[in-house]
Parts: structure tokens; C-alpha cells; sequence
């Protein structure tokens, strides 16, 4: 999704979780960013759901322990809709199994509570960009955790899926399993970036992908990446 509704429109977040104090801090943090703009705060994933369908909004900075409808269900119902918003998860721990999970269903990221403010800012605007807010280092330990104990059915599965790539789609799609951004993607691959963006939509398309750790973890098992 672009993440601005116009040249100069602030994009709109929302701010899950059931801490107020973890809200707060974050409304102090984005308070001052002008292109940033926090319109809405919900305690539970079904507050979210809720009042992103009554004012949809671009991004979720999204909890994932919360009562009554918790940050992984939140974040698969809002990715369900035909135009979800970006979901970057708010987490304690760089690879637990809640992050993999969110991951599965289609957050576009991460970030850990205790990250400097100043790449909070810069992770929020990425994911608003279209980049994810994943290092390379942590998607290699998330594919890691959830390939593990996979078996050859798996293998053979992914496998079949990265045929249906073509060769520059499969070029693509090993950048995107390394973890590059698409500006590194298409320096490195002599593209622009809207055509690597035209096929990393393709690629999604294909592998039934919703983000780029759902990309990752088919190419690695596929013995590509």
C-alpha cells in the first residue's frame, strides 16, 4: 500500500496495545513527526479491528499479548480485508513464536519494544514505503525457527511453488530471502524500482505470499536461498 493519502497528507496510524503506558510513550514519540500522524488507540486486537473498519487507517503499530482478541488474530482479519493496512508488530523478543506467527499471517514486520526512537520512526516509514521492518540477520533467525523440523514434503512443495517463478521473478525473490530492500534489489539486478516492485507483486501472487518472510522461507526451502 502507498501509506499517504496525497503528496502532503500525514499517514495515519493506530496505536494496539494494552499498556497505556506503552501507548503513551509511543503517541510522545510520533507526536512530533509531521508525516506521521496517530488518529486512533485500541486495547485488544478486536478494538482495532473495530475502528479500523469504521476509519481505516495505514498503519497498526500492532501488540501481540492482548485480551479478548490478541495481536496474531487482529493481524490475520485485517489482512484478510480486499485493501489491509500495514501491520508492524510490537514484540519484547527478536524470535519468539508469536512473531513467527504474525509474521504467517501477514505483518509486515517488526519492532522490539526497547528499539531506539529514532529507528521506531524510520522502521514506521519504511514499512509505509514498502520495505519491511525485518533486518537480514532476524529473518535469518525467523526462517530458521520455523523451518526447522520441517520435512522433504515441505521441501518438495516449496520447490514446485518457485517453479511457477520465472527466472527474473526467481532472481527477485532470492534478493527479497536475503533481505535487500527493492533500491538494493534493483541496483543490484540493473532494474528499476517499480519493476522490481511490478514482480515482487508477482511473486506474492504466485507463491501465495503476503510479505517478504513468507518469500524467505519458500526460497529457503526450496534450496534457493
Amino acid at each position: 500500500m502507498d501509506g499517504m493519502t496525497g503528496d502532503n497528507a500525514a499517514a495515519r496510524i493506530m496505536l494496539v496495545d494494552d499498556d497505556p503506558l506503552v501507548r503513551s510513550g509511543l503517541r510522545l514519540l510520533l507526536g512530533g513527526q509531521a508525516d506521521l500522524t496517530i488518529v486512533a488507540e485500541a486495547a485488544s486486537g478486536q478494538e482495532a479491528v473495530d475502528l479500523h473498519t469504521a476509519d481505516p487507517v495505514d498503519l497498526l503499530l500492532m501488540d501481540l499479548r492482548m485480551p479478548v482478541l490478541d495481536g496474531i488474530a487482529a493481524t490475520r482479519m485485517l489482512k484478510a480485508l480486499p485493501e489491509p493496512p500495514a501491520i508492524l508488530v510490537l514484540t519484547t523478543f527478536d524470535a519468539d513464536d508469536y512473531v513467527v506467527r504474525a509474521l504467517a499471517v501477514g505483518a509486515d514486520g517488526f519492532l522490539l519494544k526497547d528499539t531506539d526512537p529514532p529507528e521506531i520512526v524510520a522502521a514506521i516509514r519504511g514499512v509505509l514505503a514498502g520495505r519491511p521492518a525485518l533486518s537480514p540477520s532476524v529473518t535469518a533467525a525467523l526462517i530458521k525457527q520455523v523451518v526447522d523440523g520441517s520435512g522433504g514434503d515441505r521441501s518438495a512443495a516449496a520447490r514446485r511453488a518457485a517453479e511457477l517463478l520465472t527466472d527474473r521473478e526467481c532472481e527477485v525473490a532470492v534478493c527479497l530471502a536475503r533481505g535487500s530492500s527493492n533500491a538494493e534489489i534493483a541496483a543490484e539486478l540493473f532494474m528499476s524500482v517499480a519493476t522490481v516492485k511490478a514482480h515482487i507483486s508477482h511473486i506474492f501472487g504466485k507463491l501465495g505470499a503476503t510479505n517478504r518472510v513468507q518469500v524467505a522461507i519458500v526460497m529457503h526451502d526450496a534450496g534457493l536461498a
